[in-house]
C-alpha cells in the first residue's frame, strides 16, 4: 500500500509515520533551488557535460527532482543525459504526489509527466523516462544503506542528502548509510544538505568528504555543503581487466537490423552516438522482428524469479518508448493480456502485494475469463501492463531517431581488430573493421555492438553455447471485417502459445485486420524458407496450443485448420511465418562486453529468444549504460544475470 499522508492546514504535506513535515514551511520549491540545485553548483557544473549523475537520499514527493529537471530543460548547456537516481523507503500514490507538486504552476507539466509513470513501484529498482529518455529517473525502492549497497557500481557527480531530520529518522544519516552514500562518489563530488548536525558533519568528514557550513536557506540559519576528496585512495568496485573503462560518445557499428540491433543504436544514438547500423537484409527487421504482430507481458512466477523481476523492468521500458515511437491502435496497443495457465500452476504468489503489486498483474477478473469463453474456475493472470505490438514498426521507429544511419544489404562476414600503438601525441587505440565475405570493409569505428540475433553465433566465433530455434507463426486476415473468424475479444492471450486476434494491417486503425497465433518452438532447427511437411507441421502444433489455451474460441478456427491438419493443400487463409531465433543456456539474453581485457570495444546483445519484445529495449539501455558507466537501469543483481561475465 501507498504511504499515508496528513495534510497540513498550509497544504505542507506530513509524515505520521516520522512526525515530521516533507519539506520546510516555507515551502519545498525554494529548499530544493536553493539547497540542492545551487548547493551543489548547479546547473553551472554540468554545462557542457555529456552526462550528469545526481544521488537524492530520500524522495519525497519528488520537488528536487522535479526542479533539476526544470533547470536542465532551461539550459542551454545542458548535459546530453540527465541521470537522477534517488532512494526512497515509503513511496506516496500518484494521486498524493500529484496533489503536493501541482501547487507549483511553473512546475506542473513535469508533475503531470511524473504522475503518469507513477505506478508499479515494488521494492527494488525502477527507472522512469522523460524527454525521449534523455532525463532518467531511476528509483531505488527501498531502504538507502540497503539499496546503495547492493547497487553496487553507482558513481555519482552530485548529492542531495534530504530526507526526515535526523532526530525522527536517524538510520538515513548514520555512519553506514553515509558510507554507502560516499562509496557512490568520485573525487570532487559536490553534496548538501540542509542539515548541520553535529553527528553528520562528522560522519561525512570520516567518509572523506570536506565540510563547509553556508548561509542557510529560511528557516535554516545555515546549511552544509561538502566535496569528496579523502585523504585516501577511495577503493573501487572495478577490478583491474574485470570491466571496461566508460567511453565518451563516438563512432559506433551496430551489427543486426532486428529489435535488438535498433534498440541498441537508438540507446547510444540518444547520448550523442553516431552510429552506424549494418544488416544483410534490404530492409530493417527482416528476419525474428518481421514477426506480423507479438505479445509483450510480464512473466509471473510464486517465488518471483529472476525472469519475472527482468520482465517488469523490460515491459516499463517497452511502454514508455512504444508511446514515444509508435500509433498506439495501428503500430501497437497497451491492452492488457490474459494470461491462461494451462497446466493449472499458479502463476502469483498468494502473498504477491497489492497496491503496486497489482498495477502490474493480479488474478484474471470474471469479466476476462467471459470474454475469453473460459471457465469461472480457470488457473488465469491478468496482466495490466501488457498488450501487442508490430515488431517491425518499432524497429524501423528505432532506427529513424537522429544519429543512425542504417545500411542494409551489408552483410558482416567477420570483424578484425586493428590497433593503433601509442605516440606522444596519445595512447594506443583500437579500431573494429566489419568485413563482408570478399574481405571488403564495409564499416570501422573503435565500438561494435553485435546484435544479429542467430547470426550473432558466427561473428561471436561460437565461444558462447547459444542454441538456435526456429519459431513458426500461423496468421491470416479477416476477411469481413464486420464478420470476423474469431470472435471478437478485447485482447490477447498467452500462456502455452499466445493469440493476438485483431490487428491493423495497414496503417490506419480501421483497415483490413489480421490476427496470428502461435509459436512453435524448434530447437537446433535453422533451415529457411520451411519445407511444406515443416508447415503443416506447424500449423498443427499452434492449432493444438490453440485449443489449449482458448478452448471456447478454437473450434471456429478449425474449418480454416482442416486442411492443413490432413495434409492437404493449405487454403490461402491460412498464412505462415517463420524466423531463427538464438537462447543462452539459461534462456536470458546476453548483455556486455565480449571480452573486455582481450577484444576491448567489441559489445554484444544478443540471444533475446522468444522475448524480444519484452526484454530487446531495456537490454540496449543496460548496453548503453555500462558503455558510458551510467547508473543502471535495473537491480545491479538483475543486471548480472544478464551479464556476458556469466559466460567466460
Amino acid at each position: 500500500m501507498s504511504e499515508p499522508i496528513d495534510w497540513l492546514p498550509d497544504g505542507t504535506p506530513y509524515s505520521p509515520r516520522f512526525g515530521d513535515r516533507y519539506h520546510s514551511e516555507n515551502g519545498g520549491l525554494d529548499q530544493a533551488r536553493r539547497v540542492f540545485l545551487h548547493g551543489c553548483g548547479l546547473p553551472e557544473a554540468w554545462a557542457g557535460q555529456p552526462q550528469w549523475r545526481i544521488l537524492e537520499t530520500g524522495f519525497g514527493f519528488g520537488l528536487n527532482f522535479l526542479v533539476t529537471w526544470a533547470a536542465w530543460r532551461a539550459d542551454p548547456q545542458r548535459p546530453t543525459l540527465l541521470h537522477f537516481v534517488s532512494t526512497e523507503a515509503w513511496p506516496v500514490s500518484a494521486a498524493d504526489l500529484l496533489r503536493a507538486t501541482s501547487v507549483h504552476p511553473e512546475l506542473a507539466p513535469l508533475a503531470e509527466a511524473l504522475h503518469q509513470q507513477w505506478w508499479g513501484l515494488l521494492p527494488g529498482v525502477h527507472r522512469l523516462r522523460f524527454d525521449e529518455g534523455r532525463v532518467l529517473l531511476t528509483l531505488y525502492v527501498g531502504d538507502t544503506q540497503t539499496m546503495l549497497r547492493q547497487q553496487n557500481h553507482l558513481t555519482v557527480d552530485s548529492i542531495y542528502l534530504d530526507g526526515f531530520s535526523p532526530q525522527r529518522n536517524p538510520e538515513s544519516w548514520d555512519l553506514h548509510t553515509l558510507k554507502a552514500v560516499a562509496r557512490c562518489c568520485r573525487r570532487g563530488t559536490r553534496l548538501a544538505t540542509w542539515t548541520i548536525a553535529r553527528a553528520v558533519r562528522d560522519a561525512l568528514t570520516q567518509c572523506g568528504f570536506e565540510v563547509t557550513r553556508v548561509p542557510g536557506v529560511p528557516p535554516k540559519r545555515d546549511n552544509l555543503h561538502a566535496t569528496f576528496n579523502p585523504r585516501w585512495e577511495p577503493r573501487t568496485s572495478r577490478q583491474a581487466g574485470a570491466a571496461p573503462e566508460p567511453s565518451t560518445p563516438g563512432p559506433c557499428i551496430v551489427i543486426g537490423g532486428g529489435i535488438a540491433g535498433a534498440a541498441t543504436a537508438a540507446s547510444l544514438a540518444r547520448r550523442g552516438w553516431q552510429v552506424t547500423v549494418l544488416d544483410q537484409a534490404p530492409e530493417p527487421a527482416a528476419g525474428a522482428s518481421a514477426l506480423p504482430a507479438g505479445v509483450f507481458a510480464p512473466h509471473v512466477s510464486p517465488d518471483d524469479s529472476v525472469l519475472s523481476r527482468l520482465s517488469r523492468s523490460g515491459i516499463r521500458t517497452t511502454l514508455e518508448q512504444a508511446r514515444w515511437l509508435l500509433n498506439e491502435g495501428v503500430d501497437w496497443a497497451h491492452c492488457g493480456v490474459l494470461e491462461h495457465r494451462t497446466d493449472g500452476s499458479p502463476g502469483l504468489s498468494p502473498d504477491w502485494p497489492q497496491g503496486p503489486g497489482a498495477a502490474w498483474s493480479e488474478p484474471a477478473p470474471s469479466a476476462a475469463l467471459t470474454a475469453a469463453q473460459l471457465p469461472p474456475d480457470a488457473t488465469a493472470c491478468w496482466h495490466h501492463q501488457a498488450g501487442w505490438v508490430r515488431p517491425a514498426r518499432l524497429a524501423r521507429a528505432l532506427l529513424g531517431q537522429p544519429g543512425i544511419q542504417w545500411r542494409g544489404n551489408c552483410a558482416v562476414a567477420h570483424l578484425r581488430r586493428v590497433e593503433a600503438p601509442s605516440t606522444a601525441h596519445g595512447p594506443a587505440t583500437t579500431t573494429w573493421q566489419a568485413l563482408d565475405a570478399q574481405g571488403q570493409v564495409l564499416a570501422e569505428a573503435p565500438t561494435v555492438v553485435i546484435a544479429a540475433g542467430a547470426g550473432s553465433l558466427a561473428l561471436l566465433n561460437h565461444r558462447w553455447p547459444l542454441q538456435p530455434v526456429r519459431g513458426q507463426v500461423s496468421w491470416g486476415k479477416h476477411a469481413d471485417p464486420a464478420k470476423p473468424l474469431l470472435p471478437w475479444i478485447p485482447f490477447p492471450a498467452n500462456g502455452n502459445g499466445n493469440l493476438v486476434p485483431r490487428f491493423p494491417l495497414g496503417d490506419q486503425a480501421d483497415d483490413d485486420q489480421g490476427w496470428v497465433m502461435g509459436s512453435t518452438f524448434e530447437r537446433d532447427v535453422q533451415a529457411l524458407p520451411p519445407t511444406d511437411a515443416d508447415i503443416h507441421a506447424a500449423h498443427a502444433t499452434n492449432w493444438a496450443k490453440l485449443q489449449g489455451l482458448l478452448p471456447g474460441i478454437a473450434p471456429q478456427l478449425e474449418p480454416l485448420f482442416a486442411r492443413a491438419l490432413t495434409g492437404h493443400v493449405l487454403p490461402p487463409a491460412l498464412r505462415t511465418w517463420a524466423a531463427v531465433r538464438c537462447t543462452a543456456p539459461d534462456r536470458l539474453p546476453i548483455v556486455g562486453p565480449v571480452d573486455a581485457a582481450r577484444l576491448p570495444g567489441l559489445w554484444a546483445s544478443t540471444a533475446m529468444g522468444a522475448r524480444g519484445l519484452t526484454l530487446a529495449l531495456l537490454c540496449g539501455e543496460l548496453l548503453a549504460a555500462r558503455l558510458q558507466g551510467e547508473p543502471l537501469p535495473l537491480d545491479a543483481r538483475l543486471a548480472k544475470a544478464l551479464g556476458t561475465e556469466r559466460l567466460q
